[in-house]
């Protein structure tokens, strides 16, 4: 069955459609109907009931009637009390038809199953008493022809029984004072079966003075006579009073409105009836009969009823539970053509308010709804929260009427209107302006939420009944939800904590936050503030040798180091893979330059580019988590004036700015940029190789570290096989047999076109493993007179890289390795030493080669074991090493050198460390007492500053 607008079912009455109703008439005046000035909707019975819906509770008390006036028992009172537009006058309205019976029964819609239920074949017809107390003045009397009538009493009896009734009351009349309970029973009596219906009994009553005599009596003395008549009714078993009292304080009226409610309450708790107000689902039925004339047919409105409701059990997470109940589909087929949300809102929100009148206040404001709606050819399905025209000047008028000051600005900026934000983003939005998300969730949660107010422990309405109000069969959820983050961040009346929206009249704190966000400078604010996230995000490196964020090339050191460089590049260098591209211009300008000197280690440098496309998003999330921060900063300063809530709601922005900026330097930052070059007619050409990483991994370092291996741009292990090759393709040619170690090494930290190593070991461990075997190459320690030192070619070697160390052709050390063999030599010692060779001596060789002027100096002695010739007693050595990475050659030098001595018995070692350093400012106190203490507690023999 196709989803059909409410307008090609139902059919509203003519007076909703024309917009010829008026307000007033929506009030039911009892006075009126009695003196037949009412309109005739109210004044003739069967059109009033056929507009009538019979709730339950003037059910019970229609049978109550029925009973009583036919003397089958009933209620003698009944005291009609209920919020203010709760049903009381309308109730008396069907008492009053049904007891004149000015129609037969038979034609009031409703009323026949009453009196079968009432067990009451013949009513019989009452007289009737209507006192409004809005109508009568207590110091004014009333004229009848010759007779004047001053009190409340003398009023009563006059309209049950006319001249003879007046007669018996007559003194007590004119004196002001109570005519006693025989009396008032005497005149029920003689007038029964009658009703009595006093309206506003409370608005007169306030009025009389305390100790003040009035034409209608005092205020004790109008007391005393509802006591009595209260009393009377129980003596007459076919008479009936019900009285209407206030429940509100807006209708008590002060002080003499509240004594007065608390006497009358005392008098008529002793004989009342308590009458059952008009229930939220009942009012469904009582607006619909009211303003619509059809509804439409039965299977039509179940059609669509259980369209919404199947709709809402598919997608059981995004609504309230209730919708999932069979329950809630009955309400939906019984509030056709009308949302039940929206009778939920206005009867549990709306009434709240003190000027709103629970059915008298709906019927009004549903019926300018209704009317604009129908005019302006409105294709809903139902009437939602999310279908009110609040940019239609009557709706909105109406709609304020209601609320304090303030909110009409409100409304035509943040709601609805031409000029709205709404609007604006429906207009810009194809995907939510075809289905108009933003307009209808505004209204929706204005209509949900304007009644709150601060004071409320919990505001707002929650995300789920936002969707249950704007949503229909067949629209897309996730396009309301993406709206309602987008208002979210847009409106500046719109509140949201956790997963609930409110409007106020006060505005949050976006437009403060908006105001600063413009005055965020750049270059002194955004830029710093992320280098700094930025830095954050990388966490500990085990591989890179230094990780420089924004850095000037200047600044970007050019060293071999621990391991390659990654320079993170600065957000006007963005990388896109269109043909202009800023990150590869300033990347290559860092890589060919160290400042105004070239750079020499350029293979030692790998690049991170933001993405030129999310750049301008991640500046723009980058101010506004300043702003917040400001704010939040300056509300707990006290700087700025704002309560708790506003800073509760600074810090949850701030909060959520700093998540999303978190996750946008994820995504900003994507783009690894490897340089390498290509020999082009024998010329070296430079190209960028480019991968993205993901912006998703728990850690960004290891996932480039992972990536830059995968991709094999940077090596971590190497074969000796390639390290073979690239002797041979670029050092031992042309009759080259050697080449030193280290200027390979060197080279490969400054060519691009050879393999980018991650540290110097991986070099070093390619050496040990290629002279393992005779497959690859030879090494040697050094040179003299034509001899290799600690020569290496098919066994172990220590391999140490320094500027002695070579790397021999490996046809070359297999023609030495035999002359070795040859001339009966005895084999090489462990680590590439030769005892036996003539010249060669005990020799510690660095770990590293010094990359620094900051150096540590290690004095090693020992006592190596006897070579040839006289016995080598004692070793010295020494060497400088790298202050900045001196940890970790210490422990090589103690694996490799020392604990060749250490191994053997007899063997002395002593080893000493020398620390020196120089500033030419001078060091610091603090430093100095730092560095002091620590000496101390080391145990150091001596340790001073001087200068």
């Amino acid at each position: 069955m196709s989803l059909k607008p409410w307008r090609e079912i139902a059919r509203p009455h003519k007076d909703v459609l024309e917009g010829s109703f008026k307000q007033s008439e929506f009030a039911a005046d009892i006075s009126q109907v009695s003196g037949g000035s009412a309109p005739d909707e109210y004044q003739n019975a069967e059109k009033f009931f056929s507009r009538t819906y019979i709730t339950e509770g003037m059910r019970l008390l229609l049978i109550s009637v029925a009973q009583r006036l036919a003397g089958h028992g009933g209620d003698p009172v009944v005291q009609l009390q209920t919020a203010f537009g709760g049903g009381k006058t309308h109730t008396m309205l069907a008492v009053y038809h049904l007891a004149s019976r000015e129609v037969s029964t038979d034609k009031l819609m409703g009323i026949p199953p009453v009196l079968d239920e009432a067990g009451i074949s013949e009513l019989p017809r009452a007289r009737m008493a209507v006192i409004d107390g809005i109508r009568l003045s207590p110091s004014q009397a009333r004229t009848y022809g010759s007779t004047t009538v001053n009190t409340l009493w003398g009023e009563l009896a006059w309209q049950l029984l006319g001249e003879e009734g007046f007669a018996l009351v007559a003194n007590s009349d004119t004196d002001g004072t109570s005519p006693g309970k025989e009396v008032l029973k005497e005149l029920l009596n003689r007038a029964a079966p009658c009703v009595i219906l006093i309206d506003e009994l409370v608005a007169f009553t306030r009025q009389l003075e305390l100790g003040k005599q009035y034409i209608a009596g005092t205020f004790d003395s109008n007391i005393s006579f509802i006591q009595a008549l209260t009393e009377a009714l129980k003596a007459v078993p076919n008479a009936i009073l019900l009285a209407s009292l206030p429940e509100s304080e807006l209708e008590v009226g002060g002080t003499m409105g509240q004594r007065a409610l608390e006497s009358l309450e005392t008098y008529f708790a002793r004989v009342e009836s308590v009458w059952k107000p008009v229930g939220s689902r009942e009012a469904f039925e009582i607006v619909r009969r009211r303003l619509f004339e059809s509804s439409g047919e039965r299977a039509e409105v179940e059609g669509i009823s259980r369209q919404f409701s199947d709709f809402y059990r598919q997608h059981a997470d995004k609504f309230p539970v209730e919708t999932q109940s069979n329950e809630y589909f009955e309400r939906l087929c019984s509030s056709y053509p009308i949302h039940p949300e929206v009778f939920d809102r206005l009867y549990e929100d709306w009434s709240t308010l003190d000027k709103f009148q629970r059915t008298r206040g709906v019927l009004q404001y549903m019926a300018i709804v209704i009317h604009r709606l129908w005019n302006s050819d409105n294709r809903d399905a139902l009437i939602m929260p999310g279908s009110l025209p609040l940019e239609d000047t009557n709706v909105r008028n109406k709609s304020i009427h209601y609320l304090p000051q303030g909110w009409e600005p409100v409304i035509e900026k943040e709601v609805d209107g031409q000029r709205s934000i709404p609007a604006d983003i429906d207009g810009h939005q194809t995907l939510f302006g075809g289905v108009q998300a933003a307009r209808r969730t505004a209204r929706c949660i204005f209509l949900g939420s304007a009644p709150s107010s601060q004071e409320q422990m919990i505001r707002g309405i929650q995300a789920e009944r936002v969707l249950l109000g704007t949503v229909q069969p067949g629209q897309t959820i996730g396009v309301f939800e993406d709206v309602l983050k987008r208002l979210r961040d847009r409106l500046h009346y719109l509140y949201a904590e956790q997963d609930r929206y409110w409007l106020d009249t006060k505005p949050n704190l976006r437009r403060e936050m908006e105001s600063r966000k413009q005055n965020i400078s750049e270059r002194d604010d955004l830029i710093p503030m992320l280098k700094e996230r930025v830095s954050r995000s990388f966490g500990k490196s085990h591989h890179f040798g230094g990780i420089h964020v924004f850095t000037p090339s200047v600044d970007v050191p050019d060293d071999y180091g621990t391991g390659p460089r990654l320079v993170i590049l600065p957000t006007q260098a963005g990388y896109s893979r269109t043909e202009t591209n800023q990150a590869i211009g300033e990347a290559e300008m860092i890589l060919r330059n160290r400042g105004e000197q070239p750079r020499q280690k350029q293979n030692r440098l790998i690049f991170l580019a933001p993405d030129f496309d999310v750049v301008s998003r991640l500046k723009e999330q980058g101010r506004i988590f300043l702003a917040w921060r400001s704010i939040v900063v300056d509300i707990e300063s006290g700087a700025l004036n704002q309560d708790l809530s506003h800073l509760n709601q600074a810090k949850r922005s701030r909060d959520v700015a700093e998540q999303s900026l978190t996750q946008l330097i994820r995504e900003t930052w994507k783009w690894l940029l490897a340089p390498v070059e290509d020999f082009v007619k024998n010329r070296p050409l430079l190209k960028w190789e480019v991968v993205s990483v993901s912006p998703t991994s728990p850690n960004l370092i290891q996932n480039i570290e992972e990536k830059l291996k995968e991709e094999e741009w940077m090596v971590y292990e190497w074969s000796p096989i390639h390290l073979r090759k690239i002797l041979a393709d670029w050092y031992l040619k042309n009759s080259t047999t050697e080449v030193s170690a280290l200027k390979v090494w060197q080279d490969t930290c400054h060519y691009l076109y050879l393999p980018r190593l991650i540290n110097d070991e991986v070099f070093r461990n390619a050496i040990r493993q290629g002279v393992e075997t005779e497959d690859f190459f030879g090494f040697a320690s050094g040179k003299e007179d034509g001899r290799y030192l600690g020569f290496s070619f098919g066994k172990s070697s220590i391999a140490p890289l320094d500027e002695s160390s070579i790397l021999i052709e490996r046809e070359a050390a297999a023609k030495y390795a035999q002359k070795l063999r040859e001339s009966d030599q005895p084999a090489s010692q462990p680590g590439g030493i030769e005892p036996n060779l003539p010249g060669t001596s005990i020799t510690a060789y660095p770990d590293s080669y010094s990359a620094d002027s900051n150096e540590l100096t290690k004095t090693i002695g020992a006592v190596p074991a006897s070579s040839s010739g006289s016995p080598k007693t004692h070793f010295y050595g020494t060497i400088s090493l790298d202050a900045v990475k001196g940890k970790m050659d210490f422990a090589t030098i103690m694996d490799e050198v020392v604990q060749q001595f250490t191994a053997q018995l007899g063997v002395d070692v002593t080893i000493s460390v020398e620390i020196e350093a120089r500033k030419e400012d001078g060091f610091d106190e603090s430093l100095q007492r730092t560095v002091k203490e620590n000496c101390n507690v080391l145990k150091f023999s001596s340790s001073e500053f001087d200068e």
